[in-house]
């Protein structure tokens, strides 16, 4: 698989500027568009899908598909969108292989919802000949941060929101062979 057409990335220093730029991305997605979305446990994946969901016009309410796989949030009829696409929120991190993605039956909403993939990479490629990739990096933690091992308690609940975070998006297919504008103007932190 040839790499993406184009990379931009950029630097926000709170969850609300986070939310913000997610909100206006929305307002520029179609049905059809697969989002895929990588980043470490509390980067604000959820934080960014609730600012999609907010600039597509869907119900408000959204929260991490962990314990359930998939939510479909529907579209508004009185929101800033109404008709617009619905929003699949997808959480593959305990899944493990592409094939284990079909058994979920993304393919009967791809055509009329757009799909938001938490952890995707490497495992919902081939849903769609396009995909935006986001992977955010929180600046403390990050990478190098200890996993937890087998009877530990994750932490959801952290102070670290407003902590600098580097938002890097990728484009691929022909949906997303040009930059969308409002990635071209809000560049920061050089690409």
């Amino acid at each position: 698989m040839s790499g993406p057409q184009w990379e931009r990335r950029l630097t926000v220093t709170t969850a609300d500027q986070t939310h913000a730029l997610a909100a206006a991305l929305g307002g520029v997605l179609e049905a059809g568009d697969l989002l895929v979305l990588t980043g470490e446990l509390g980067a604000g994946k959820t934080t960014f899908t609730q600012g999609l969901g907010e600039g597509m016009g869907v119900r408000a309410g959204i929260i991490s598909p962990t314990f359930v796989l998939v939510r479909i949030h529907p579209n508004l009829a009185d929101g800033p969108r109404p008709g617009g696409p619905d929003l699949v929120h997808v959480d593959a991190y305990r899944l493990e292989s592409a094939a284990e993605i079909d058994d979920i039956d993304l393919e009967n909403t791809m055509d009329t919802a757009v799909t938001v993939v938490e952890w995707g990479r490497d495992r919902v490629e081939h849903l769609s000949e396009s995909r935006l990739e986001v992977e955010l990096h929180r600046s403390v933690g990050g990478d190098n941060a200890a996993a937890p091992l087998d009877g530990d308690v994750l932490n959801f609940d952290t102070d670290d929101d407003d902590e600098p975070r580097t938002i890097v998006f990728r484009g691929f297919g022909p949906r997303w062979a040009r930059t969308p504008r409002l990635l071209e103007t809000a560049e920061q932190g050089g690409s």
